[in-house]
């Protein structure tokens, strides 16, 4: 009877601090750590509530990305000081997906091992810093590129002799990202304004060009190894495209031709979804300076998921001006208003 009674109050007693333990977190200030925990979707179920909340606790992109839906973005160039446009984008990213982690790959970045390196790339980024679903991850392109066609080309590969390396490498990244962790890529130049409703899909981004700048697979999706396959064999760093817009269009071209489109909906294409112009480029880049414009009366966008900026084409490098009633300015401030909020404000954005 004694024995039962020992039992019993072990088990009370495991339950009691069980219960304290959740009521704290739940009173907690909505630290990295209380996402992780209350998310649990980025943890290996091996590690417990009390090694989360250890600063020492490793965090890899693995373990962040394992369900297979996060939001992607790249940085290639070792810049950790990004522009307010970038800002904005990964800020529209983290409003519209909550639930949903949004990730920045950077060149720059030292390693990110434990929560506590975590922490300190987060608080880094002030206008980011308080978006919990937001993590920073060191590029390194030997890892990415490894058990993938793109790793001998990398080795092989002169940068000095390429004429649109920074872009080249780009594309390389995005196409290993999504085979890798799988998800939705967006370049630092895209706007998002509503959630996307499908997982594997590409997108026109004029009416004979399928666009690189927004696209979806899931994890070791069969359709992206193609992309992959077709970065290698059809390889040429100087021309324009090759490995981004003009690789995705042969792929397209080769299972569904020239995709007529009849309304803005979507069309199905190699068992994925081929998306209107309209839902990530509503203003089409010959006219990309209209996002610095005054309109008379604002667009709604009413059919657009996500609006691509075409920042390369922006040589003038024109930027948002608060109070200037343009475009852009509307945009950052419905979609990223802490970036917006810390420039209006002449707060720094680092």
């Amino acid at each position: 009877m004694l024995k039962q009674i020992k039992i019993f109050g072990a088990l009370l007693l495991i339950a009691i601090i069980g219960f304290l333990t959740r009521s704290s977190l739940k009173q907690s200030n909505g630290t990295i750590i209380d996402y992780l925990i209350s998310k649990k979707l980025i943890f290996n179920s091996s590690l417990n509530e009390n090694e989360l909340n250890e600063p020492t606790s490793t965090i890899t992109p693995s373990a962040v990305l394992e369900k297979g839906n996060g939001i992607l973005f790249v940085e290639t160039m070792g810049k950790m000081n990004q522009s307010s446009l970038v800002l904005c984008s990964i800020e529209s990213a983290a409003r519209m997906y909550p639930d949903r982690p949004v990730v920045y790959f950077m060149k720059g970045l030292n390693d990110i091992i434990t929560v506590k390196d975590e922490r300190k790339a987060q608080e880094y980024f002030l206008t980011l810093s308080s978006y919990k679903n937001i993590y920073f991850f060191p590029l390194n392109f030997e890892k990415l590129f490894a058990d993938t066609p793109l790793l001998p080309w990398y080795q092989k590969v002169d940068p000095n002799k390429e004429r649109y390396w920074v872009h080249v490498k780009s594309d390389a990244c995005r196409f290993a990202l999504i085979w890798k962790y799988g998800g939705i890529y967006m370049d630092t130049d895209v706007i998002s304004i509503r959630q996307i409703p499908k997982i594997n899909f590409l997108a026109a981004e004029d009416d004979i060009t399928t666009g690189s700048s927004v696209f979806g697979m899931s994890p070791k999706y069969k359709l992206t190894w193609e992309f992959l396959e077709n970065f290698v064999q059809n390889y040429k760093g100087d021309v324009w495209g090759q490995q981004g817009p003009l690789l995705l269009t042969r792929i397209v071209r080769k299972y569904c031709g020239l995709p007529q489109f009849k309304s803005v909906d979507h069309m199905m294409c190699a068992n994925i979804s081929y998306f209107h112009r309209e839902r990530f480029a509503p203003i089409p880049w010959p006219s990309w300076g209209k996002f610095f414009e005054v309109w008379n009366k604002l667009p709604t966008f009413d059919n657009t998921y996500a609006i691509h900026l075409w920042n390369f084409m922006n040589t003038k490098k024109q930027v948002m001006v608060p109070k200037s009633n343009t475009l852009i300015e509307h945009l950052y401030k419905q979609y990223c208003p802490s970036t917006y909020e810390a420039i209006l404000n002449n707060k720094p954005l680092y």
